[in-house]
């Protein structure tokens, strides 16, 4: 299976502008620049926030799974994935992920939940695919 995302940009670095749009028709012409990605207050957006929804999705579908997989099917998960890009040398990188999930389970204790949680993290294709990238974890289960 191959999914397929396409960017056009015109005009330089600094001053440039691009649009993103999906196969599946999702994003369609989103705008995105360098004021979007290294400034506050733009209203539209930037690979650290796209590379965001996309983990948080993914890692959210591993944990229902391994839930689900675990006789205990989540009634809600809710993700956050705070992505930080930071000034690394001459460039930049992305120095760090941080996972925030807070789901609603029944019948679950709270050992089993972060055990699976782990699991879901290390396991989810993302972040495999951002192995070289530290990633943290914060689990809890709400009421």
């Amino acid at each position: 299976m191959i999914r397929k995302s396409t960017i056009e940009w015109q005009g330089d670095g600094p001053h440039g502008k691009g649009s993103i749009s999906t196969e599946s028709g999702a994003l369609s012409g989103v705008p995105f620049s360098f004021k979007t990605r290294f400034e506050e207050g733009h209203a539209a957006t930037n690979p650290e926030e796209l590379l965001g929804a996309a983990h948080a999705a993914c890692f959210a579908m591993t944990v229902a799974f391994l839930l689900t997989d675990a006789k205990h099917a989540p009634k809600q998960l809710k993700v956050t994935a705070a992505v930080e890009i930071s000034k690394v040398g001459a460039g930049f990188s992305i120095t760090s992920i941080a996972l925030d999930l807070e789901a609603r389970v029944e019948g679950l204790s709270v050992d089993q939940f972060r055990s699976l949680a782990d699991a879901a993290k290390v396991n989810c294709p993302v972040s495999k695919a951002l192995v070289g990238t530290p990633i943290s974890l914060s689990a809890r289960l709400a009421s």
